[in-house]
């Protein structure tokens, strides 16, 4: 990979690092320091990821509008403001304020990152954004892992070390995304998917691919929520499940020199691998409906994860493709909105069935959800018809 892309990738795991420090602890830290309701606490939660949800499509625009280095600080720099805010003042309500700060300004950086990859790497494909995806999962599980015993000792070292990693962030950003530079990525556009017509039909065709991808994510955020319960009523202890989600980021890394010959193959066929990701997917729901036990539970997650591998990163790739000129950011910004919208209200769908009904219901929902999601994953450049040349129309996103 190209040194540019480089710096992305260790930006985004520098700063998926800081969050995951502190957003498993959230809830602990409200409950048993702050002494609110649980209820309250996930209240704090979705105010926040609401707040991701307006960075995101902020962060997606003003990278259209102003660029993506200037976009970027200023999403660092809120951020690191609320982490500020956060050290020095970290009791009710004041929590909740930063927090909520916090989230709007890493919504910006998000999609500012996944913009920069596929402009500064055009002829990389799938491989720069897939780059990304693999340090944000390096993020989210080194986060966890020192962030436990940090607030342990106690949460205002967790405070300060979570400020310190923004501040590092803060300076590689400054120091080398300065110069990063774009202007291939316009002439790759054009070898990619032909001549487009009015940025109309690629919005369409975006709305309709975004569809499916909520319905994965609202999928996938039960296993960290209702899942997590129901796992333990099993009589599988924490320790266990959480081994589940170190499985799951270890596959993510162990599983790239299987996955990405299969990718390089099949780069032209990115429809093709956006399917099967979600029927992969979906057959872990299905294991899920026989489990009894540990290990069929890490069959599953180790199904669902083999699918997320391809699904994830190629959601953000097919929308750089659809991205009209100067639109590279907005459409990022609307593919993570969407992201943090699937993982907002999926909880609260899959908490209603599982107490309206039962665990294998919810399972069987899901798996109808994939099905349904696979539907507008086979027909999102249904309005690109016509919006490419002739000899581009199969070598593109298909």
């Amino acid at each position: 990979m190209p040194k540019k892309v480089w710096l992305l990738v260790i930006g985004t795991f520098i700063n998926i690092t800081g969050s995951s420090l502190l957003w498993p602890l959230n809830t602990i830290y409200m409950h048993d320091h702050l002494g609110q309701s649980l209820s309250v606490a996930g209240f704090v939660l979705m105010i926040n990821a609401g707040a991701t949800v307006i960075g995101n499509l902020i962060g997606g625009k003003l990278f259209d509008k102003i660029g993506g280095y200037k976009t970027i600080m200023l999403g660092i720099f809120i951020t690191v403001f609320s982490l500020i805010g956060i050290t020095l003042m970290h009791g009710w309500p004041h929590y909740v304020w930063f927090l909520t700060i916090m989230g709007f300004g890493s919504g910006i950086v998000i999609p500012v990152m996944f913009a920069l990859v596929g402009t500064v790497w055009p002829e990389g494909g799938r491989k720069g954004f897939n780059a990304i995806y693999l340090a944000q999962n390096l993020g989210v599980a080194v986060g966890p892992a020192i962030g436990g015993p940090i607030a342990g000792k106690s949460f205002d070292y967790l405070f300060v070390s979570n400020l310190a990693l923004y501040i590092i962030f803060l300076s590689i950003a400054a120091i080398s995304y300065r110069n990063l530079n774009p202007k291939l990525a316009n002439e790759k556009k054009s070898e990619q998917i032909g001549e487009l017509q009015p940025s109309k039909r690629s919005f369409y065709s975006l709305i309709i691919l975004c569809s499916g991808f909520l319905l994965a994510w609202i999928a996938y955020s039960q296993w960290p929520t209702t899942l997590s319960t129901y796992i333990q009523q099993m009589d599988i202890s924490l320790n266990e499940y959480s081994l589940l989600w170190t499985i799951n980021g270890l596959l993510i890394i162990m599983l790239q020199p299987i996955i990405s010959p299969i990718v390089r193959k099949y780069e032209h066929k990115i429809k093709a691998q956006l399917v099967f990701g979600m029927i992969v997917m979906m057959c872990s729901f299905i294991v899920i409906i026989v489990a009894k036990d540990f290990k069929m539970f890490a069959v599953a997650m180790v199904i669902l994860t083999i699918g997320e591998i391809f699904v994830w990163p190629a959601v953000p790739t097919i929308a750089n493709m659809l991205a009209p000129k100067g639109k590279e950011g907005s459409y990022q910004g609307i593919v993570n909105s969407i992201g943090s919208i699937g993982r907002m209200i999926g909880p609260f769908i899959g908490g209603m069935i599982v107490d309206s009904f039962s665990i294998t219901v919810l399972m069987l929902f899901l798996c109808v959800m994939f099905i349904i999601a696979i539907i507008p994953c086979l027909l999102y450049d249904r309005p690109m018809k016509g919006a490419w040349h002739a000899n581009n129309s199969d070598n593109s996103i298909r």
